[in-house]
């Protein structure tokens, strides 16, 4: 690391668990971040921020009036632009060291198996369920790193499926695929825009721990958070021997 970079990361580099070899392994590596909505955006900030080498941003979607109550990653002027073009920007502008990588594509399993191989973990920040078992199903492939979040209304929760590991449990164990095609849609139901901001950076968190291996992580937890009462619930999760996706 040069001067720069190393009062850049300078308060990173205090903590014991990274120090500087931790912070130049976060510089080699490479995360896929998947929507750069209310989640993918302080993901995405943090990530940036704290020095992670390359991001892929994986969104179709353009900035819509109505996204700008959570996702800080845009402002007015972002109004019908691509989110993962303008997200590119603004991360750019915070850390320009680090490459970024704008999928503006809809996150389909060829789309994820073209990128997938490459990267070290898995953000999915994304808002249907066909999409979280398409990520869940290519990241079994490749045994990567899942960080799975999700909010709506006041609730949110949080998992980490550390598919390296083959005892631990997929989110297909989780929530298993029953042929109901109704997700929850902040659209119709509605979504507190602290808590995505809440969830999105313990998405962060984890992320950054996976790529260092450092304290205790979510793999095998699935948190639970009211953001009416600020009551957080942890519940252990093991691994469904009969999963269609992972199990034998």
């Amino acid at each position: 690391m040069n001067d720069q970079q190393l009062l850049r990361y300078s308060r990173h580099l205090l903590l014991p668990e990274i120090d500087i070899t931790g912070q130049e392994k976060l510089a080699r590596s490479r995360v896929l971040v998947i929507g750069a909505g209310g989640l993918g955006s302080p993901a995405a900030l943090y990530l940036a921020a704290s020095g992670v080498g390359e991001l892929l941003i994986c969104d179709h979607d353009k900035v819509d009036l109505t996204n700008l109550q959570r996702q800080i990653l845009y402002d007015a002027a972002a109004i019908g632009k691509l989110k993962a073009e303008s997200a590119k920007k603004t991360l750019q502008r915070i850390n320009p060291d680090i490459q970024i990588i704008p999928l503006a594509e809809y996150a389909t399993e060829a789309l994820l198996d073209q990128h997938l191989a490459a990267v070290d973990a898995v953000v999915d920040a994304s808002d249907n369920f066909a999409t979280r078992h398409i990520i869940n199903q290519i990241c079994l492939k490749y045994q990567k790193p899942l960080i799975s979040g999700a909010v709506v209304r006041f609730d949110g929760q949080i998992a980490l499926f550390d598919l390296r590991d083959t005892t631990s449990p997929c989110y297909h164990c989780l929530f298993p695929i029953t042929g109901d095609s109704d997700d929850p849609n902040c659209a119709i139901m509605g979504v507190f825009s602290p808590l995505v901001g809440i969830i999105g950076c313990m998405q962060a968190a984890e992320t950054i721990k996976v790529l260092l291996d450092i304290g205790e992580t979510l793999n095998g937890r699935l948190l639970l958070i009211n953001g009416l009462t600020m009551r957080i619930n942890s519940l252990n999760l093991t691994r469904d021997p009969l999963c269609p996706a992972c199990g034998k």
